[in-house]
């Protein structure tokens, strides 16, 4: 909850700036309350916070106090000139946590279903890119946990933007599908459906596109450290999918 400080001139009486404060903090753990009506799964039953000052540094810092595993977060549909600004909540948060972010804007089909008390969940294809980093690594071991859970379809995918030396297309294919392969133990097909895949073009554009094809549930991505240059640029192929798909995505930092 955002401070509103401007609400409020330099003579306001500190007991009404109070019951103000009160007031808001009240009327937020109402709404929290109101829209998770139906929402509690197994026995679970959610926890209501309401913190004051700036909403990224809120998020980021009680994520940290109570050594949170994973932070959900929506995001705003954009247009145009917007859908290609570094400004929204949901992007900070995500550049700087130290825990997986699930970015969820409305998706073409939802993979939740709450009023299903058997199966809430069908998480049924989920799509993990790789460019073979550490950090590609830390996030398969997400990608694999969860399609062994929900007995998925888990597509890997490497896109090869560059052929390297000759130019040999299928030579490059053979070992982006090896290294994809690799790191897969033997047994996950009794779990969960593997299928590798190589595409050539821009990582961001093929990645959206396998995920508008194959109708996927969720895409998996590791997001590298960033100096303070790179995070004022719009440049990732994290940030492009998540601006520019319709799939959820989950975002794993080493």
């Amino acid at each position: 909850m955002h401070t509103p400080w401007a609400a409020y001139p330099y003579y306001a009486f500190p007991d009404a700036v109070n019951r103000m404060y009160w007031n808001l903090g009240a009327d937020a753990e109402a709404r929290l309350r109101e829209i998770t009506k139906g929402y509690a799964w197994n026995g679970t039953q959610p926890q209501f916070v309401v913190e004051r000052g700036l909403v990224p540094e809120s998020i980021l810092d009680f994520s940290v106090r109570e050594n949170v595993d994973l932070i959900v977060m929506g995001t705003h549909g954009r247009q145009g000139l917007d859908r290609l600004t570094m400004g929204s909540v949901t992007e900070k948060v995500l550049r700087r946590s130290r825990c997986p972010v699930l970015a969820v804007r409305k998706p073409s089909h939802d993979f939740v279903a709450p009023t299903d008390k058997v199966e809430p969940v069908h998480l049924k294809k989920i799509i993990y890119a790789s460019d073979f980093s550490d950090t590609a690594l830390r996030a398969l071991d997400y990608a694999l946990s969860l399609a062994m859970e929900y007995n998925s379809e888990l597509t890997l995918l490497h896109v090869l933007e560059e052929v390297p030396g000759t130019g040999d297309v299928q030579s490059a294919t053979t070992r982006a599908l090896s290294q994809l392969e690799n790191p897969i133990p033997k047994d996950a097909g009794n779990w969960c459906t593997v299928k590798p895949m190589v595409r050539l073009g821009k990582p961001y554009e093929e990645i959206i596109q396998l995920a508008l094809e194959s109708e996927a549930d969720l895409i998996v991505l590791g997001v590298r450290g960033r100096n303070a240059l790179d995070l004022g640029l719009f440049g990732s192929t994290t940030h492009r999918v998540l601006q520019l798909g319709s799939s959820p995505v989950l975002t794993v930092r080493v």
